[in-house]
Formats: structure tokens, C-alpha cells, sequence
């Protein structure tokens, strides 16, 4: 323990002081004062009724779903994804890359032809997101996929394949040491639209930039899932940078600019899905919205980032193609 820790936390980094004793409080115990934060010994029995309505808020959240706290929705995004990628080794697939699968432009056509080198090899291409694109079945025939295709599932089950184990790994690694904090926090309903709403998002900034390319990967959600802890911390005088969080980031978004092969529209609108809809949760929290209501407007956005993502497959721009 060390004196930059929380006084009723000792496991937990605290970012503050209380403005009355001067103890360290971490942001589960910081309580919002006219001046600054005040620790839970000094809060004022006003302040004490406030944490006690937010703190059955999300017991109600969470009642809904029937989940505990021990993080139930994220193990179970988990195991999701952990089943996902056996199902594509058991088809074919491979430990080290894209399972026998690559993407080449043969002129003089425009769109991406999606090779199927191994008959096996078929689960990548039936469920990874694209939004216009062809499968080369033979010499003579071409089967069309894609979301502008009617293939609305992609948008989805695109976010729970990976191109491999390392891929798998990292991404799962970031779910859960985001994902558990976040979902005890939040409520394990508001957390699960947070967690879609960032992955649908995602999947527009695919649809956005490059809806020609084949698209896996939780990248998405999981930026968005950054993005939210980010507006969590801010709103409560926390610097991202003092646990973490903001160094994460930004190393995400360099590697997301600086190697190939990356999604960036992938990473960047799941960024901004996490960051708009982590801020609405919260103010919704804030506000102590009741019942079924407090979970309304969060779910009709991403209900339209779903939509938006099948209007972006269909009427996108191409800067050289037109």
C-alpha cells in the first residue's frame, strides 16, 4: 500500500483528495461537493441518499438481466468469441493468420474477390463483415455477399471471429480488464448495450471507409468499451492518465495508424460509439432514470447504428471509383 492508494480501498489507485480530511479516495468512493470531492466518512447525509438511489440503480440493472457481480455478460462475450474461433480451426481455419483466406482486386474488375483457397475454409467468409464483396467458387462462378446483400447478421458476427490466436488474445485480454469493471459499474443491461452499440458502431466505420474489406475482430466494441471508461473517469474528475487508461489508448490508436492490415474505421467508430453512448448511460445514471425507461434511448441509438450501418453498405462513396 502507498499513500497514493484509497484510504478505504488500499488495493485500488486513488486519484483525489476529500476536501474535508484530506484522505485519497478512489472513484467508487469520491462523492461529488460544491467544492471538489468529499470522502465517504464526510459526506453529507444528502450526498449519503444520493449513492444509495445510484447504488440500487444498478442492482435494478442488473436484476433485469439476472446477473451478479462476478462480471456473468463478460465471461460470457468471452467464451463467445473463444467458441467462434474453435469453429473456424474445426472448418479449416488457422492459428496463424486469415485460415487459408486473401483478398486481391483483379482488374479490371473494382471489388475484392474473397478466395476460397480450401474447401474447408468456409465459416470466415460466411460470417466476417464486409459490405459488398464476391466469393470465387470456381473459374466460371461468383457467389455476391456482403450487408448491402441482404446479409444483415455480418454487422454482428464479424465482431466475435479473429484472424488468429495473438488477435484473439489481445482483445480478450482488454474485454475482460475493461469489461468486468465496467459491468459491475454499470449494470449488467446498460453494459450490454454499451458493449453492441460500440461493436454496431464499429462495424459503420467499416462500412464508412472500407466496406469492401473483409472485416473480424471485437476491436470495435472493445475501443468503444475504452472509450466509455474514458467518459466514466472524466465525469468524475479522474485523469485517464493516472491509472492507465489514457496511455492504452493512445497506444491502440498508434498501432491502429501505423500497421497494416488494421481496421481503422473499426477502431475509430467503435472509439466514438463508446464515447457517445458511455457519456448518455451515465447521464441517464446521473439522472436516476427509472425502470425500463433509463435504457430506452440508449437502445434505440444503437438499434440506428445498426440501421446506418446497412444504408452505409449500400450507398457508399468510393474516392477513386465514385
Amino acid at each position: 500500500m502507498t499513500n497514493e492508494n484509497c484510504y478505504w480501498h488500499p488495493d485500488r489507485y486513488a486519484g483525489v483528495t476529500c476536501q474535508r480530511c484530506e484522505r485519497r479516495v478512489c472513484a467508487d468512493c469520491m462523492h461529488t461537493a460544491s467544492v471538489g470531492f468529499h470522502c465517504p466518512a464526510c459526506i453529507s447525509p444528502q450526498s449519503i441518499d444520493s449513492r444509495r438511489q445510484r447504488r440500487s440503480f444498478v442492482r435494478s440493472s442488473n436484476r433485469i438481466l439476472n446477473v451478479s457481480e462476478q462480471s456473468l455478460i463478460t465471461r460470457t462475450l468471452i467464451a463467445i468469441n473463444l467458441l467462434a474461433f474453435l469453429a473456424t480451426l474445426f472448418r479449416g481455419g488457422s492459428l496463424s493468420g486469415s485460415g487459408g483466406i486473401s483478398q486481391v482486386r483483379i482488374p479490371p474488375d473494382p471489388f475484392i474477390y474473397i478466395v476460397k483457397w480450401a474447401s474447408k475454409d468456409i465459416f470466415t467468409i460466411d460470417f466476417g463483415l464486409i459490405g459488398y464483396g464476391r466469393v470465387l467458387v470456381s473459374q466460371e462462378s461468383l457467389n455476391f455477399v456482403g450487408v448491402s446483400e441482404g446479409e444483415w447478421w455480418r454487422m454482428v458476427t464479424g465482431g466475435f471471429l479473429h484472424a488468429g490466436f495473438i488477435h484473439l488474445a489481445f482483445n480478450m485480454f482488454l474485454l475482460w480488464m475493461l469489461g468486468s469493471q465496467l459491468e459491475r459499474i454499470l449494470g449488467g443491461t446498460s453494459y450490454l448495450i454499451l458493449y453492441f452499440a460500440s461493436l454496431l458502431s464499429g462495424a459503420l466505420g467499416v462500412m464508412l471507409l472500407d466496406p469492401l474489406a473483409l472485416t473480424v475482430g471485437a476491436s470495435g466494441a472493445v475501443f468503444g468499451l475504452m472509450g466509455a471508461t474514458v467518459i466514466y473517469q472524466l465525469r468524475r474528475g479522474v485523469s485517464p492518465w493516472s491509472n492507465g487508461i489514457g496511455t492504452l489508448l493512445i497506444i491502440n490508436l498508434i498501432f491502429t495508424f501505423a500497421r497494416p492490415n488494421i481496421s481503422v474505421g473499426g477502431h475509430l467508430g467503435g472509439l466514438l460509439g463508446g464515447l457517445l453512448i458511455g457519456w448518455l448511460i451515465d447521464e441517464i445514471n446521473k439522472k436516476r432514470v427509472a425502470g425500463y425507461l433509463s435504457f430506452l434511448v440508449p437502445l434505440i441509438i444503437t438499434v440506428a447504428l445498426g440501421f446506418s450501418c446497412i444504408w452505409a453498405s449500400e450507398y457508399w462513396y468510393d474516392p477513386i471509383l465514385g
